[in-house]
């Protein structure tokens, strides 16, 4: 049995889409050591019809009176990137743990006024970044102890994020560049986070950022909108350990490899696969071999795909991942140990972020 049972409240959540109905709820309904006690949405209507769909009887419109309730221990903001800010605060002035969603804040400058809060009022926090969560993740780092690959002295990564020139209405503001939410801190955060995660930090790097298909059409009204965020994001720099790395993420093309990632050593060679560059959300792919053989594919432990029992029926959905960061950070709670991203991961990962800015603006190479 769980030692605890942690009341969370979520803000940002609709009856009928959403990363809140596809991921975190039904993430902690399957776990036992938590509870949803209430609900928070744009409006009235919103928050009562999101009570109605998930059977939670206190609903609000007003963030505000969620995250003041006394059976709340945790608050999870899973509203768009550009709210963050005010929603995060609103928690941790309450003093409650948070879950927030990544992109972490707008930018670098919101990143760490929130993490700095979190600091100061002394309570745990989780980000998105749930990736890490993996277990072809944790497999890949166990072989890479392990020395199946040796000594590690490249790693090379591409993606796919948003194919093609349509996006859906609901996904209209990653357009625009200044909402922080777009290709570089989603498809290539993600990405970039993991990477760093299995392999260690950027030491130095160059980037490349364009904008090659500035008109996007929204499928539901057939309206052409103007794209200001990039859809090509490069960068090749060097590893803490030395390593080389070449990652190039893109989205508006027609097609192409969904995810590759290469890490190549001494010994052999890892390669981890999936169908879009969002490895926090699609299933992984575990290949690798010895030498100069053709990778194979490698079977994740079932101790490490089943360390939660509970979330076997969301394998392969995108609430399994999640579900684990939530059981982590219950375990975490309960142990005292830290073993989920937090919010100071979350700044780390903004400020390689800002870096890769830095560089693609200038032409130059910069420190990470």
């Amino acid at each position: 049995m769980p030692e605890s049972t942690l009341g969370v409240g979520i803000i940002g959540v609709s009856p009928v889409r959403g990363w809140a109905a596809t991921a975190h709820i039904p993430a902690l309904r399957a776990l036992p050591n938590y509870e949803i006690r209430a609900l928070s949405a744009h409006s009235e209507g919103s928050a009562r019809a999101a009570g109605e769909a998930f059977g939670v009887g206190a609903v609000f419109s007003d963030h505000e009176e969620l995250v003041i309730r006394p059976d709340i221990d945790v608050v999870s903001v899973t509203v768009r990137a550009p709210l963050h800010r005010e929603l995060v605060s609103a928690a941790l002035e309450a003093g409650k743990a948070v879950y927030c969603e990544w992109p972490f804040g707008r930018d670098l400058d919101e990143s760490r006024t929130m993490a700095a809060l979190a600091a100061e009022n002394g309570v745990r926090t989780v980000v998105g970044l749930q990736a890490r969560q993996a277990p072809a993740i944790e497999f890949v780092q166990e072989l890479l102890h392990d020395g199946y690959v040796g000594e590690v002295l490249s790693t090379t990564m591409v993606g796919l994020s948003v194919a093609g020139d349509v996006v859906g209405q609901p996904n209209a503001y990653m357009l625009d560049r200044t909402n922080g939410a777009n290709v570089v801190t989603i498809a290539a955060g993600h990405s970039l986070d993991v990477l760093a995660y299995v392999l260690g930090e950027f030491a130095d790097l160059s980037a490349v950022s364009d904008l090659r298909r500035p008109l996007i059409t929204i499928r539901e009204t057939g309206e052409q909108i103007v794209k200001t965020a990039a859809d090509q994001i490069a960068v090749i720099g060097t590893l803490t350990s030395g390593a080389t790395a070449s990652v190039h993420i893109r989205e508006a093309v027609a097609g192409g490899t969904g995810f590759l990632w290469e890490i190549n050593g001494t010994d052999g060679t890892l390669r981890i696969t999936a169908d879009e560059a969002q490895p926090q959300i699609f299933p992984l792919t575990v290949a690798g071999a010895q030498g100069r053989n053709e990778p194979a594919e490698l079977a994740v432990p079932e101790r490490l795909t089943r360390r939660w029992p509970e979330l076997a029926g969301l394998e392969g959905a995108p609430a399994f991942n999640v579900g684990r960061a939530y059981a982590a950070f219950a375990a975490d709670i309960d142990n005292g140990t830290h073993t989920v991203p937090d919010f100071a991961d979350a700044v780390r990962r903004h400020e390689l972020i800002a870096s890769i800015e830095t560089a693609a603006a200038s032409g130059g190479r910069v420190e990470a």
